[in-house]
């Protein structure tokens, strides 16, 4: 199979791809079931030592990690030593959720079905966030809904060390490191594997939707040794994970499971994302015929991806230091090997996205108008063929797509949320700017909308030391209390409406009824709530807008 071609396609889609998500440093590693083919690196360990990412660069993974942890259960499972679908207490007697349902079993951790919360990472040691768990209610009963929960994964780690009767760090490496030669990994992230580690960067404004036009700091760093992603790896020695999964469990010197084993590892438990479905750790996906096996990771300053497509023997992982789609890239490098693979020509070089090209850009061009004002403030869109034009103070913006009828505007009074236009049929009527609302015309709805007047304290922008979700605001619009993230973490959209569930200050985030976030306000000074509290984690009041 000449690849040769494949690699420098590859190699001309990677800088570009860099370039418009301004990742600051990759590492690629690809393979086939038998071999590493090749590993390449891109840009930057430390940007501003101006240090080259190299082949022996360690790269966080992140949520990768979770299918290790299923994997040592796993091997646990078959060495009769853990019954998959007893009740966590069986093995965590302390592990405690408020639920009127059956227990959570093992099986349900894995899956992300516990119906638990995601997790906010509030605490540095994983026992006291799954303790805390206690303190929360499940959204209803086991097994029915998928909910992705790194706390879930937490009480795994906590489970799998009590089990195997050794710190997490220690299992994972005599049970899947060292059999698989994945000698550069280290299974615990603390201050020593900083000395190999690539600098973590994230974007100079936390509290905003990113764009790629923004400078890139240091990430926050952080140790972590958790069951829910704590690795650091190599583009090589994760090259050898992905072909133990090509494999279908098998290494270079025996199994790590059985058929049967990877059989429960990579089953379609239940939707996950689109079509995509979960098992344990890992995500499944049929992909042209094909089964792909994958999963994300991300940490505090650092993507990853894998994607390992089981029919032709093909695998691909991608690192990264800061911003970045690593899937994509995963996905497409997997792609242009399929195709050499098969004598197929080459999908072509994706063209560079240009955000600011809107299609359909005469949708949105019109005047609105704040109604709810003194000063009856308006909105001025303009079409400049694809482009679409927001005009301020004698300025003219163009607008970013951020999603369907949604878009960003570079422009310091409208930089802290998305513009997210409303229809009527086919017809755009109003746009929504966080708390501010602008109607068209033609709009044919209400103009005005009741609230509780308690609800007036809870507006605002709320702020925490936790590295991971920094700072959320809440806002009123249309008589509706909002939760907005500038990015959304794990288990929240940036954007949900928050549940009114008693007048205590306590509501459900998002309009699924099965949902078990919460936000719960308190502390009410001077008209204001200065604390609100996020499925366990303290948020307080902050005096940016």
């Amino acid at each position: 199979m000449d690849l040769t071609h494949a690699f420098a396609r590859l190699d001309q889609v990677i800088p570009e791809q860099m370039r418009a998500d301004n990742t600051p440093g990759m590492a690629v590693a690809l393979t086939d079931r038998e071999r590493l083919l090749r590993v390449t690196t891109y840009g930057f360990a430390d940007a501003a030592a101006r240090t080259a990412v190299t082949s022996d660069t360690l790269f966080e993974i992140g949520s990768i990690g979770k299918s290790f942890t299923a994997i040592a259960l796993l091997q646990l499972h078959e060495a009769g030593r853990l019954d998959l679908h007893a009740p966590v207490t069986d093995y965590l007697p302390w592990f405690a959720v408020r639920s009127d349902h059956a227990p959570i079993t093992v099986h349900h951790l894995l899956s992300h079905t516990a119906g638990i919360i995601g997790g906010t990472d509030f605490a540095p040691d994983a026992r006291a966030e799954v303790w805390a768990l206690r303190e929360t209610a499940t959204g209803g009963p086991p097994g029915e809904r998928f909910h992705y929960s790194n706390v879930g994964y937490k009480a795994l780690g906590l489970l799998l060390s009590r089990v195997a009767d050794e710190p997490y760090g220690e299992t994972i490496r005599s049970r899947i490191l060292d059999p698989l030669g994945m000698t550069a990994t280290e299974p615990a992230i603390t201050h020593e594997t900083r000395r190999r580690l690539a600098a973590g960067y994230a974007p100079f404004y936390d509290d905003r939707p990113p764009r790629p036009g923004h400078p890139l700091v240091p990430a926050t760093w952080l140790e972590t040794d958790t069951g829910d992603g704590s690795i650091a790896a190599t583009p090589a020695d994760m090259s050898a994970y992905v072909r133990m999964l090509l494999n279908r469990g098998q290494g270079p010197n025996g199994r790590l499971l059985s058929a049967a084993g990877f059989a429960l590892l990579t089953q379609r438990v239940i939707t996950a994302w689109g079509d995509a479905f979960y098992g344990y750790g890992v995500v499944t996906q049929e992909v042209n015929g094909h089964t792909y096996l994958g999963h994300p990771g991300g940490m505090v300053g650092y993507f990853a991806a894998i994607q390992a497509d089981l029919d032709a023997g093909l695998g691909a992982v991608v690192l990264v230091n800061g911003p970045g789609r690593p899937a994509a890239t995963a996905r497409v490098a997997v792609d242009l090997l399929r195709a050499a693979q098969e004598g197929r020509e080459l999908p072509p070089v994706p063209a560079r996205p240009d955000p600011t090209r809107i299609e359909n850009a005469n949708d949105y061009v019109g005047t609105f108008v704040d109604r709810s004002r003194a000063d009856g403030k308006v909105v001025t869109l303009t079409g400049d063929g694809e482009h679409l034009l927001l005009h301020d103070d004698g300025k003219r913006v163009a607008l970013e797509r951020y999603g369907d009828d949604t878009f960003l505007a570079d422009h310091p009074a409208y930089d802290r949320f998305p513009l997210r236009f409303g229809r009527d049929g086919d017809r755009v009527v109003e746009v929504t700017h966080g708390p501010d609302w602008y109607i068209a015309d033609g709009y044919a709805g209400p103009t005005t909308f009741d609230h509780p007047p308690a609800w007036i304290a809870y507006p605002g922008h709320y702020r925490s030391h936790n590295p991971w979700a920094t700072n959320f605001r809440v806002v009123l619009c249309k008589g509706r209390l909002w939760l907005v993230f500038p990015v959304g973490p794990d288990g929240f959209d940036d954007e949900q409406e928050l549940m009114p569930l008693a007048a205590d200050g306590c509501f459900r985030v998002g309009d699924d009824p099965a949902s078990p976030e919460r936000l719960r306000f308190d502390t009410v000074l001077d008209g204001q709530a200065l604390r609100a509290n996020l499925s366990g984690c303290d948020y307080y009041r902050f005096f940016t807008p």
